[in-house]
């Protein structure tokens, strides 16, 4: 190879370099201005996420009408609490941002049917995650109430508020990844790593893995997470044969 060719492979290759940089700036600062948004609005978002604890210690022994209140036990611990609240929350709310990041970075090398592929898989997997959250917010009061409730009217429940957090931003994390499991099975379909009649024929084997992941992954290790969590993933297991038929098609 002669030194204009390793010359001309170099510029390329900077430029990528340099797109990808940009790139991770762009997605670095919106999770940093979100951040920030959530920090603002701390107060906002912490009576919001302590509505399910709220709602379960309803009348229970000292707590009244409204409910028991999120407790910290350290003088810093409001700090972190509203730290990991704005952290968390930026996070969360830049995710489109840096989806769309990574898919401008990447859709250039690709060919005009990868990209249709490539944006149905984008949109897929951010609704799928949504998804997941919304259902796993529904779950934590279940939950809690069984948690809660298992050990006996006679223990009043007082949490520590980082606990808490930790707990429902576990819950949304895990049902927000498990809930791309149609994603992930769409995508071998497509590129023959699997095929519909394999995945039809090992049915009760994926029910009984399904079941037992369903079973780790959930932070509360209660019944009803499991329940929520694995029922939906089954289904998305068949609607996944269903779209692989189609596919061939």
């Amino acid at each position: 190879m002669s030194h204009e060719d390793i010359e001309s492979t170099k510029a390329p290759l900077m430029e990528h370099l340099i797109e990808l940089r940009r790139r991770l700036l762009i997605s670095f600062a919106s999770v940093v201005v979100c951040g920030i948004v959530v920090f603002i609005l701390y107060h906002h978002v912490l009576s919001f996420l302590s509505g399910p604890y709220e709602h379960v210690t309803r009348n229970s022994p000292g707590c009244g009408p409204k409910g028991c209140r999120l407790i910290v036990t350290d003088p810093l611990a409001p700090l972190m609490v509203r730290l990991k609240i704005a952290g968390y929350g930026g996070l969360a709310l830049s995710v489109p941002i840096v989806m769309w990041q990574i898919w401008r970075f990447v859709v250039p090398g690709l060919h005009q049917r990868e990209r249709r592929y490539g944006i149905g898989f984008l949109v897929g997997s951010i609704v799928l995650f949504l998804l997941g959250c919304v259902v796993a917010w529904f779950t934590v009061t279940k939950a809690l109430d069984f948690l809660l409730g298992i050990g006996g009217h006679e223990l009043r429940p007082l949490i520590d508020a980082n606990k808490y957090l930790t707990l429902v931003m576990l819950m949304f994390a895990a049902f927000g990844f498990a809930f791309e499991f149609p994603v992930l099975l769409v995508f071998l379909l497509l590129v023959g790593a699997v095929n519909t009649t394999q995945l039809r024929h090992v049915r009760r084997w994926a029910a009984v893995g399904i079941t037992t992941f369903a079973a780790v992954i959930t932070p509360s290790q209660d019944p009803f997470s499991l329940l929520f969590m694995a029922v939906p993933m089954y289904i998305f297991y068949e609607a996944a044969i269903l779209i692989g038929r189609m596919m061939k098609r």
